[in-house]
Parts: C-alpha cells; structure tokens; sequence
C-alpha cells in the first residue's frame, strides 16, 4: 500500500521511553513521584514473582512494553530492575488462563508497574483482536485492512503497532507523511480536483490520497493524475460501478501495467466486509479498530 506499514514490528526504543514516562508520571505524581500505599505496606527488600495472564481470548499485543516500564519504574525507586521472561509474542492467539510473561524482582517495583503495564497491554490487545477478526474475515480477498488517525491522543504508535499486531496495516501515522485530500480541504480550495492539483504542486514526493464520494469525481481525479483513491460512504453498488470505471481508464491512460489503489471507507461493519471485497477495492479502513476496541482483560497474579 502507499505509505503502509505492515507487520508486528515494534515501537521504537525512544517511543516506548516516552509512553512509559507519560505512564508513570500519571500513577506517581511525577519523576520520581511516590506510589503511598506501596511504600507504606511493602518492606524495600521484599522480592516476588509474578505471572501476566490473559483472562479472555483474544490476540496479544503490547509485551514489548514489560521491559522498559519496569526498568523505568525502578529506576524511580532506586531498586534492581526486574527479571522478564516473555512466554508468549505480540500476535499470539491467547486463550483465558494463558500465562504470557512472568516478572520477578522487587515487589515495591512490581506494583508501581503493575497497573500501568496492564493498562497498556489490554489496550492493546483489544485492538489487535478487533484488527484481527476483521483480518480473518477478509481472508483469501486480497483485501487489507487499514487503520485510521482516530486513535487515542498520545497513544498513535502505541495502537497503530497493535493494528499490525492483528494483522492489520498501518495507512498513515500523522499529518506529516501522506497527504490526504479531503471534503473540507476541497471547499476550501474551490474542488476535489484542484485541491489535488494543490497538494501535487506543492508536495511532489508525498503521497496523496484522494476522498471521492462518486465515480464521475473519481474519474476526474484520475485524469488529474490521483492514483490513491478513498471511496467514502459508497454503497456496494457503488464501489462496484466506481471501481471498473477507475480501472478503466487508468488502462486507458497508463496501459496494461498502470495502477491504482482504490479503499473503501465509512459504514463498513464485518458483516458486510466480505461484500464490499467483491467490489475490487484494494483496502477498507474502519476507524473502530481504534477508537471503539474495548479492552481485552489481561491481569496480574502473584505466584511466589
């Protein structure tokens, strides 16, 4: 896809710096804060081990963050960063009852990460296993599936990884890197097809996907030179007659070998996602993946 990223490939080290920072600064009051119960309750150096289980099924996602958020966590409290032993990867289908990491250290340092560990891996957990199911119902079409930039504030890398965790695939991650032409930035600029032109001229190394509402503006975009088109709110009739029209003339234009990548968006449910692959569509994009997946149960248990 242009611009896609695909694959479980995880945040970058300084991005998961920064979320575990933001993380801990919210339950500890700041750096180093002070978690008030723990210190009152838990002898300094009292140790335990402790196991990550899932409690529901779903596809597991996040266990890249175990490692920094404890080393952080003890860093603050001045305490030996706990042991990780991973037993499971991101993208595992987990069943209720599954172990997937055991951590082993100082208690003080477990409980100040506990809550704040599984708040970021059953957050993301629960979009892979939306992403996921989406996946599976599209399989064997051809057709991708995209998330959006209707993600949480602060959160973007850290859903979009989970996207990718479900198999899902990553459009674009910011204003910075693909351009996106919408309804607004065409009122603004007097049409769709001359905000396209605007966009192009201004920006010639940046991709530039193009929202389309027919196939008579579709078309006129084509013979603009937009190549990248985001049919929104189109009914499966629709998408049908806009995507052999599309294909059309950009054999006509380009030849045999020219291309076009075509998306489906809005009203897209997965009951009617095996549907809207038969149109021809390259990718649907569903914003739910990320602003409606709720959590996947994930919790702590201590075992010595």
């Amino acid at each position: 896809m242009s611009g896609g990223t695909t694959g479980p490939a995880g945040p970058t080290a300084e991005e998961l710096r920064r979320l575990v920072r933001v993380a801990l600064d919210e339950d500890l009051g700041g750096d180093p804060g002070e978690d008030v119960t723990t210190a009152a309750t838990v002898d300094a150096t009292a140790t335990a081990v402790v196991e990550v289980r899932a409690r529901e099924a779903g596809v597991l996602a996040g266990q890249v963050v175990w490692s920094p958020l404890l080393a952080e966590a003890a860093r603050r409290l001045g305490q030996p960063v706990p042991v990780v032993e991973l037993l499971a990867s991101d993208g595992d289908p987990v069943q209720p009852g599954d172990v997937v990491a055991r951590l082993s250290g100082p208690v003080r340092t477990l409980l100040v990460a506990e809550r704040t560990g599984l708040n970021l891996v059953g957050r993301a957990c629960g979009v892979a296993t939306a992403t996921r199911r989406w996946v599976d119902v599209l399989a064997g079409t051809g057709v991708s599936v995209l998330d959006t930039r209707k993600t949480t504030p602060g959160l973007r890398a850290w859903e979009k990884y989970a996207v990718r965790c479900g198999g899902g695939v990553n459009k674009r991650f910011g204003l910075h890197d693909v351009a996106m032409v919408k309804d607004n930035h065409a009122a603004a600029a007097g049409s769709v097809v001359a905000a396209y032109r605007a966009v192009r001229s201004a920006r010639p190394d940046v991709t530039v996907e193009v929202e389309v509402e027919s196939t008579a503006v579709a078309l006129a975009v084509v013979r603009a030179g937009g190549r990248f088109l985001m049919c929104d709110n189109m009914t499966t009739e629709e998408l049908t007659a806009t995507v052999r029209a599309v294909r059309a003339l950009v054999a006509e234009l380009d030849g045999p070998e020219g291309r076009v990548e075509l998306e489906a968006t809005g009203g897209l449910t997965l009951g009617r996602a095996p549907e809207v692959a038969t149109t021809g569509v390259d990718h649907v994009s569903v914003g739910a993946l990320t602003h409606s997946s709720p959590q996947l149960d994930v919790g702590l248990d201590w075992v010595g």
